[in-house]
């Protein structure tokens, strides 16, 4: 056994490399690739925030002294973020490769990499998951560790109130189009928040029941029929995004067990395109070979165990995922429906 697992295939780099490259659980947010994603040597992230302010300048005679209210400083102030350790254990022992190589064979390493990588598989599936969930985390302003316990609150990290919209599904489509009044709202909010930041867009993720509700509506159901010359009426499908007022609108799927990873009965709109306002980043494994190295999405290594008896597996990850502007985080909810 010592023999196979010496090998280079067993190495800290061949493994990680491995689990880098196995399939992994798609995540919605990572495929829009709305999180600027990057390595970092330390294990806390500082960042310093610099808000300036805009203001009116009174007028005064030529000459004269001007304002005193035109020389002022930004204010400043710096935040330190933790990365939280991710880390899944797992285990090989020397029965498990039982009659799969013979004693002293030159082929050993191919039949028990195989067996390993059934291990790293499982693994990342798991792992790639909770990325998922601490990005969704990241877009409600509330990361949230597996138990359900909370990791970072953005809101009351920087002392803000979240912004709620409330739209009354219950109030027929007329043609004062209170719907589309109600998006109207929940953009020029998001842009206030944003200042001088450019975007490109605006997305809405949404949960089963506001999603239900949404389309449902009549100032929305006749624009979502006609989509992509009448998709929906050929196909049926309920669920697939669509631009509607200026916003990118779709049901995000995810879910792990009976824990829903966006609560049925909300929205969250967000921007897209906005520089530095999702962010992720790799911290390091906590081995040896890793310390001071740019960190990577995933780790994988193994040592062999007392006696030569099989092998510890060990998986992991250190993301940090960040707003780093919370007050762009609206959330909507729906007054017909419970939350």
């Amino acid at each position: 056994m010592i023999d196979v697992f010496n090998t280079d295939a067993f190495s800290l780099v061949e493994m990680t490399e491995a689990i880098n490259l196995l399939p992994h659980a798609p995540g919605r947010l990572e495929q829009m690739g709305i999180f600027r994603e990057q390595g970092t040597t330390k294990l806390d992230i500082v960042i310093e925030y610099k808000e300036g302010r805009v203001g009116l300048v009174q007028t005064s005679t030529r000459g004269s002294r001007g304002s005193a209210t035109t020389n002022r400083r930004a204010d400043r102030r710096v935040e330190t973020f933790r990365a939280p350790h991710i880390l899944i254990e797992d285990g090989l022992m020397a029965d498990d490769v039982q009659g799969v190589r013979a004693f002293g064979s030159e082929n050993a390493v191919e039949s028990v990499t195989q067996v390993v990588n059934e291990k790293l598989i499982d693994a990342s599936v798991d792992i790639n998951a909770t990325l998922e969930f601490h990005r969704i985390g990241a877009i409600q302003g509330i990361i949230l560790d597996a138990d359900l316990s909370t990791l970072l609150n953005l809101f009351t990290r920087f002392s803000i109130t979240e912004t709620v919209e409330d739209f009354d599904f219950t109030v027929p489509a007329d043609p004062t189009g209170a719907l589309k009044q109600y998006v109207t709202t929940v953009k020029r909010g998001l842009e206030t928040a944003l200042g001088a930041t450019p975007l490109t867009g605006i997305r809405a993720v949404c949960g089963d029941q506001f999603w239900d509700n949404f389309i449902a509506h009549k100032e929305v159901r006749n624009s979502y029929e006609r989509w992509r010359d009448g998709e929906f009426l050929r196909t049926g499908q309920f669920r697939e995004p669509f631009m509607w007022g200026d916003i990118q609108w779709e049901n995000y799927r995810g879910k792990v067990g009976a824990q829903d990873f966006l609560p049925t009965g909300i929205a969250r709109y967000f921007p897209v395109g906005a520089p530095g306002v999702f962010r992720t980043w790799w911290a390091p494994a906590d081995y040896n070979e890793t310390v001071n190295t740019m960190g990577r999405k995933m780790y994988a290594k193994q040592a062999v165990r007392r006696m030569d008896t099989g092998i510890d597996i060990e998986v992991q990850s250190n993301p940090l995922m960040l707003c780093t502007r919370p007050a762009v985080l609206i959330k909507g909810t729906g007054s017909n429906f419970p939350i």
